[in-house]
């Protein structure tokens, strides 16, 4: 917001701010592996960006339903009550950067500009420097990642592009999960559809066998069946198999 950068830190050269952030992604990677909720994976997304953006003191991920703003995940109960303060507000830096799309850098003094009753109780939980970048997980699912710091100096450019580099490689990797979520979910939901196929041909079987029925009215009589007891249709014919079985054992 036009402040001049805090004071470079020789040790966080090139090289080591992207050894670190490389770790973070590679960390976040291993989770996608493991974890399937994506409220557990914004969880580590929050705590590996403490790793990739140094200087990061608390992290939050800020998701948006239907316009409506929400933290998804968090690594501090201070940073969550700053989110939501600024929800209850409408203004604040993480709110800018989800509903702007635009990266978010300010130090106390520029929130006490900008959003003077958020800086407020910023300074009060001590948090003195905010950072935040848009995030889009497509899905309807729009909001930011938001870094604070106790330092009231203000984060560098650096690591403004450290986090716009983080937060470009995390919406493509939960993008890709998502995917293949979506994928895995549609797998299962053929397979239970083969399954219900499955049981209700052996059911109309039984019942043309049983009734000297054709198949059209063994059919008929199982839809009829469901409809009358207000049951699925899969449910009444794995009934009807498990009832004859036992009949002939």
């Amino acid at each position: 917001m036009g402040h001049p950068d805090p004071p470079v830190d020789p040790s966080r050269a090139w090289p080591a701010v992207l050894d670190e952030v490389t770790g973070a992604l590679a960390a976040l990677t291993e989770c996608l592996d493991t974890e399937e909720d994506l409220n557990d994976l914004l969880g580590r997304v929050c705590d590996q960006v403490t790793r990739a953006v140094p200087g990061v003191d608390a992290a939050t991920v800020t998701l948006l339903r239907d316009g409506a703003p929400h933290t998804a995940a968090s690594t501090s109960e201070v940073a969550t009550r700053l989110d939501l303060r600024q929800y209850d507000l409408g203004a604040g830096p993480c709110l800018t950067a989800a509903e702007e799309g635009m990266l978010i850098r300010a130090t106390l003094g520029d929130a006490t500009r900008s959003w003077p009753e958020f800086a407020d109780e910023a300074r009060r939980a001590g948090m003195g420097s905010f950072l935040s970048a848009p995030l889009v997980l497509g899905d309807g699912h729009a909001g930011g990642i938001n870094c604070y710091s106790a330092h009231g100096h203000g984060f560098a450019e650096l690591d403004e592009r450290l986090l716009d580099l983080y937060t470009t490689a995390v919406e493509a990797a939960l993008r890709g999960h998502q995917r293949y979520l979506s994928a895995q979910r549609a797998v299962d939901q053929l397979r239970t559809a083969l399954d219900s196929r499955s049981v209700i041909d052996q059911a109309k079987g039984m019942l043309m066998a049983i009734r000297s029925v054709s198949a059209e009215e063994a059919f008929r009589l199982l839809v009829a069946r469901s409809q009358q007891e207000n049951v699925k249709l899969r449910h009444v014919a794995e009934r009807f198999v498990a009832d004859v079985a036992r009949r002939t054992e």
